[in-house]
Protein backbone atom coordinates (compact mmCIF):
# COMPACT_ATOMS: atom_id res chain seq x y z
CA UNK A 1 0.00 0.00 0.00
CA UNK A 2 2.75 2.25 0.67
CA UNK A 3 4.78 1.54 -2.22
CA UNK A 4 1.44 2.70 -4.24
CA UNK A 5 1.19 5.98 -2.39
CA UNK A 6 4.26 6.87 -3.50
CA UNK A 7 3.80 5.88 -6.88
CA UNK A 8 1.10 8.08 -6.90
CA UNK A 9 2.90 11.16 -5.30
CA UNK A 10 5.70 10.85 -7.76
CA UNK A 11 2.94 10.88 -10.99
CA UNK A 12 1.57 14.08 -9.03
CA UNK A 13 4.80 15.52 -8.58
CA UNK A 14 5.52 14.83 -12.35
CA UNK A 15 2.19 16.51 -13.65
CA UNK A 16 3.14 19.71 -11.32
CA UNK A 17 6.05 19.67 -13.44
CA UNK A 18 5.02 19.36 -16.64
CA UNK A 19 2.23 21.79 -16.04
CA UNK A 20 4.84 24.57 -14.31
CA UNK A 21 6.72 24.15 -17.37
CA UNK A 22 4.25 24.47 -19.53
CA UNK A 23 2.73 27.82 -17.70
CA UNK A 24 6.10 29.24 -17.97
CA UNK A 25 6.48 28.96 -21.79
CA UNK A 26 2.80 29.89 -21.96
CA UNK A 27 3.59 33.17 -19.95
CA UNK A 28 6.61 34.06 -21.93
CA UNK A 29 4.40 33.56 -25.29
CA UNK A 30 2.19 36.06 -23.62
CA UNK A 31 4.45 38.70 -23.50
CA UNK A 32 6.12 38.16 -26.52
CA UNK A 33 2.57 39.16 -27.85
CA UNK A 34 1.48 41.76 -25.45
CA UNK A 35 5.73 43.90 -25.59
CA UNK A 36 6.33 42.37 -29.41
CA UNK A 37 2.88 42.81 -31.08
CA UNK A 38 1.40 45.18 -29.52
CA UNK A 39 3.97 47.46 -28.08
CA UNK A 40 6.64 47.09 -31.39
CA UNK A 41 9.37 45.99 -28.41
CA UNK A 42 12.06 43.42 -29.79
CA UNK A 43 11.03 40.39 -27.46
CA UNK A 44 14.06 37.45 -27.67
CA UNK A 45 15.19 34.34 -25.88
CA UNK A 46 18.85 34.80 -25.24
CA UNK A 47 20.88 31.72 -24.95
CA UNK A 48 24.67 31.34 -24.53
CA UNK A 49 27.16 28.62 -24.13
CA UNK A 50 28.62 29.83 -21.10
CA UNK A 51 32.33 27.67 -21.49
CA UNK A 52 33.74 29.57 -18.46
CA UNK A 53 30.93 28.64 -15.91
CA UNK A 54 30.18 32.07 -14.85
CA UNK A 55 26.69 30.87 -14.48
CA UNK A 56 26.81 27.56 -13.10
CA UNK A 57 30.39 27.23 -11.67
CA UNK A 58 30.86 24.71 -15.11
CA UNK A 59 30.48 24.86 -18.67
CA UNK A 60 26.46 25.06 -19.87
CA UNK A 61 24.16 26.08 -22.03
CA UNK A 62 22.49 29.73 -20.19
CA UNK A 63 19.39 31.30 -20.90
CA UNK A 64 17.58 34.26 -20.29
CA UNK A 65 13.45 33.56 -20.62
CA UNK A 66 12.80 37.25 -21.84
CA UNK A 67 14.89 39.89 -23.07
CA UNK A 68 12.82 42.51 -24.20
CA UNK A 69 15.12 45.44 -26.01
CA UNK A 70 14.18 49.06 -26.75
CA UNK A 71 16.24 52.18 -25.68
CA UNK A 72 16.63 49.93 -22.68
CA UNK A 73 17.41 46.29 -21.74
CA UNK A 74 15.11 44.21 -19.63
CA UNK A 75 16.06 40.67 -18.21
CA UNK A 76 13.37 38.59 -17.43
CA UNK A 77 13.20 35.27 -15.79
CA UNK A 78 9.43 33.35 -15.38
CA UNK A 79 9.80 30.56 -13.14
CA UNK A 80 7.28 28.39 -11.52
CA UNK A 81 8.93 28.43 -8.29
CA UNK A 82 12.10 30.31 -7.16
CA UNK A 83 14.59 29.67 -4.41
CA UNK A 84 17.52 31.57 -3.33
CA UNK A 85 20.19 29.40 -5.52
CA UNK A 86 17.92 30.70 -8.65
CA UNK A 87 18.08 34.37 -8.29
CA UNK A 88 21.81 34.27 -7.55
CA UNK A 89 22.19 32.42 -10.33
CA UNK A 90 19.73 34.49 -12.70
CA UNK A 91 21.85 37.65 -11.41
CA UNK A 92 25.11 35.75 -12.62
CA UNK A 93 23.20 35.12 -16.51
CA UNK A 94 22.56 38.62 -16.41
CA UNK A 95 26.57 39.65 -15.76
CA UNK A 96 27.25 36.93 -18.63
CA UNK A 97 24.65 38.75 -20.78
CA UNK A 98 26.40 41.99 -19.99
CA UNK A 99 30.12 41.16 -20.73
CA UNK A 100 29.10 38.79 -23.73
CA UNK A 101 26.49 41.41 -25.44
CA UNK A 102 28.26 44.76 -24.05
CA UNK A 103 24.76 45.92 -22.93
CA UNK A 104 24.36 46.51 -19.62
CA UNK A 105 20.45 45.37 -18.34
CA UNK A 106 18.69 48.11 -16.91
CA UNK A 107 16.28 45.92 -14.74
CA UNK A 108 16.51 42.09 -13.69
CA UNK A 109 12.78 40.99 -13.56
CA UNK A 110 11.00 37.54 -12.16
CA UNK A 111 7.94 36.72 -12.30
CA UNK A 112 6.60 33.43 -10.25
CA UNK A 113 3.58 32.74 -8.47
CA UNK A 114 5.86 30.84 -5.86
CA UNK A 115 8.89 32.52 -4.07
CA UNK A 116 10.53 31.15 -0.47
CA UNK A 117 10.95 34.59 2.08
CA UNK A 118 14.58 33.70 2.04
CA UNK A 119 14.66 34.30 -2.12
CA UNK A 120 12.85 37.14 -2.40
CA UNK A 121 14.74 39.14 0.43
CA UNK A 122 18.23 38.57 -1.53
CA UNK A 123 15.95 39.46 -5.12
CA UNK A 124 15.45 42.84 -3.11
CA UNK A 125 18.73 43.41 -2.01
CA UNK A 126 20.26 42.41 -5.09
CA UNK A 127 17.72 44.76 -7.04
CA UNK A 128 16.33 42.01 -8.98
CA UNK A 129 12.40 43.01 -9.33
CA UNK A 130 10.12 40.25 -8.26
CA UNK A 131 5.78 39.97 -9.47
CA UNK A 132 4.53 37.03 -7.79
CA UNK A 133 1.03 36.44 -6.07
CA UNK A 134 -1.68 37.38 -8.41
Amino acid sequence: MNRGFMLIERRISALGARWGLMSEEAFREGLRGILGKELGLTVERWTHYDSRGVVYGRPAQVDVDVAVSDDKVLLIEVSSHVRRSDVAAFHRKARLYQEVTGRRPHKLIMVTPFIDDDAFRLALDMGVEVYTRV
